[in-house]
């Protein structure tokens, strides 16, 4: 359970200090785990509804504010280029989101070919009636894309990896909450880029101090 936790932890940390420094994917990553916290409670009551918040505020949100607002040149802070953390990026990266997104746009035409969806669904009635469908479909397109990389990554990783990946990306939304908090009121401050970012754990609570100058952490090998 030690490594597990400590494996959890690194993951956390090189997603954060890699793919974070900008306040306003801070920000949208803040308004993605509000919503996905949102998206959680309604999945007990109404999966579809649930699917149709994940994706079109919590996902789109969160993809938004890697795509347009993320420095995309050489990481001076993590001594790191842009390819090098595509590289070595657990879960999905840009390239793969990409193919993720693309599906998850196109799959509505399944339910405009065959509106039973091969048998598995009733029919549509009415336009809400397809959103509903639509969004009983994204539902299950999200747990297939979660289900998919963690087969993946049993593969070419090991199961610790695959089980503490899945494990983030599920806690993501409250981990979020706790360290992006802040970055509406710095983004409203005029502050695009975080002064402060990868130069330590955000577990030590000092992600907000712009005072803190000291040398970043070396990735663990």
């Amino acid at each position: 359970m030690t490594g597990f936790l400590e494996q959890l932890r690194e993951q956390r940390w090189d997603d954060h200090r890699y793919y974070h420094h900008s306040r306003i994917n801070q920000s949208l990553h803040l308004l993605s785990a509000i919503s996905f916290l949102c998206a959680y409670m309604m999945a007990f009551k109404d999966p579809a509804t649930a699917a149709l918040i994940a994706w079109l505020v919590s996902m789109n949100s969160r993809q938004a504010g890697h795509f347009f607002f993320e420095p995309r040149g050489y990481d001076q802070v993590n001594h790191a280029t842009h390819e090098h953390k595509e590289e070595i990026k657990v879960g999905y990266n840009l390239n793969r989101k990409i193919v993720l997104m693309a599906f998850w746009a196109a799959s509505p035409l399944l339910l405009v070919l065959d509106p039973t969806l091969f048998g598995l669904m009733t029919p549509h009635e009415s336009f809400g009636g397809f959103v509903h469908n639509v969004g009983y479909l994204w539902f299950f397109v999200g747990i297939a894309g979660l289900l998919f990389r963690v087969a993946q990554l049993m593969i070419i990783r090991d199961v610790q990896t695959a089980l503490v990946w899945a494990t983030k990306i599920i806690t993501d939304p409250f981990h979020d909450i706790k360290l992006y908090h802040r970055a509406p009121g710095y983004l409203l401050r005029g502050q695009l880029i975080d002064p402060a970012h990868g130069r330590h754990h955000p577990d030590e609570d000092r992600m907000e101090d712009e005072d803190w100058v000291a040398e970043p952490e070396e990735r663990k090998a």
